[in-house]
């Protein structure tokens, strides 16, 4: 089997923000205890069933505010990975943190426990975005988070950033990625805000309440990153995604996020938490969303009554076909800007050609100047099919293409 990854769902947030429409609450925080106990209870239902040759290379800790978790509570849960699973050598293990909401002495702790990657949510340099955002912190502490988890050893750090605010001007967004670089972190996230259905942003802009964001405007911003990261240094590697130069034996950048790349490159991993989706043995399941349905589902069962992977916590599972993983295959690896698809490996993993599975889909894409062919610089025996500039901006448009 593939080398496996861990998602584990930290639902709590002190405050939740008005453009979140991710799985999380507030004012919750007196249930972490308990949470902690049903997670540990969960690895150890899935790792007495998992086959021997499962290898977790990565762990990635989202939310929500993983941050919120003490570091003997990162410790104990990493324990019980340690003790349900093999790892490989290394593996990358990331946390989500909100800058202002960590101490030094907590990162000094949390990187002691284990945890190599941090990924800050700094959205914003600029403080009257970050009030409309509802962001708790200033760019002060942003630079202060930095700092200190520089000091404590960590040397893998993402800052994530979002731009095409209503309102927001071109200027702005370029002196936020101006002063994000001036933190020189291995690895930079940037993404358009969408205004979700249910959160609050959505539905002040469906009552006239919040400016649209100008979609010309958001491309331009994006057009403008791209060519400014790749200016200083730093792989556009997924739509979305930058890292710093200097390549593995894969093609991807060294500093890539190696946990992502399992979620683009169609690859199995194992989902733990409130919410939590999970993908491996062509199987897609997801949890129980609610943090006390949660702890209930898991307090309730003492010994493990499903099949692997799947626990008292999960309320969805599916069996892909054949259709489906292709489908999934092609919206994933296109969102590799630079690997893209690759005929072998699709061949590889699907036993039928690339251009054999989707020849009017591709022909039209290359026609429309959304898609291009080049020759992988991994396997010059292999050719790939990827976005070309104007498909980054249209991706979408590309996606639908290959869904049934």
């Amino acid at each position: 089997m593939a080398q496996t990854s861990l998602y584990v769902h930290i639902p709590f947030c002190k405050h939740r923000c008005a453009y979140c429409d991710f799985n999380t609450y507030a004012h919750q925080e007196s249930l972490i205890p308990a949470y902690v106990q049903a997670l540990i209870k969960e690895i150890e239902f899935v790792g007495e069933q998992a086959p021997p040759d499962v290898s977790v290379h990565t762990i990635f800790f989202g939310g929500g505010t993983p941050s919120l978790l003490s570091a003997p509570q990162f410790d104990s849960i990493l324990q019980a990975f340690a003790s349900a699973f093999a790892f490989s050598p290394n593996p990358e293990i990331s946390i989500e943190a909100n800058p202002g909401a960590t101490s030094p002495e907590q990162l000094a702790a949390i990187r002691k426990a284990g945890v190599n990657r941090l990924s800050f949510g700094v959205q914003s340099a600029n403080a009257e975005e970050l009030k409309m955002l509802e962001r708790e912190h200033s760019f002060f502490d942003v630079i202060e988070a930095v700092t200190s988890a520089r000091k404590a050893g960590f040397d893998n750090l993402n800052l994530d950033l979002i731009y095409g605010l209503p309102e927001q001007s071109l200027s702005s967004w370029q002196t936020t990625a101006k002063r994000i670089l001036d933190l020189h972190p291995e690895h930079i996230s940037a993404y358009a805000l969408t205004l979700e259905h249910g959160t609050p942003f959505g539905r002040w802009a469906n009552k006239g309440l919040l400016p649209l964001p100008n979609p010309d405007l958001a491309a331009e911003m994006y057009e403008w990153t791209c060519d400014f990261l790749e200016a200083h240094g730093y792989a556009h590697y997924e739509i979305s995604n930058w890292a710093r130069d200097g390549k593995d034996a894969d093609g991807h950048p060294w500093w890539a996020c190696q946990h992502n790349l399992q979620y683009w490159r169609s690859l199995p991993y194992l989902a733990f938490g409130a919410g939590a989706h999970g993908y491996i043995h062509e199987t897609r399941y997801s949890n129980a969303l609610r943090i006390k349905t949660y702890i209930e589902r898991l307090a309730g069962s003492e010994s493990p009554t499903h099949h692997f992977p799947l626990t008292p916590a999960t309320v969805n599972h599916h069996k892909q076909t054949p259709e489906d993983e292709m489908s999934d295959y092609m919206l994933n690896n296109l969102r590799l800007v630079q690997a893209g698809v690759a005929e072998a490996d699709f061949r590889l993993r699907f036993e039928r050609g690339l251009l054999e599975t989707y020849p009017k889909e591709i022909a039209e894409l290359i026609q429309n100047g959304l898609l291009e062919k080049k020759i992988s610089e991994v396997n010059a025996t292999s050719e790939i099919y990827r976005l070309t500039k104007r498909g980054r901006l249209l991706g979408n448009q590309v996606f639908l293409r290959f869904v049934e």
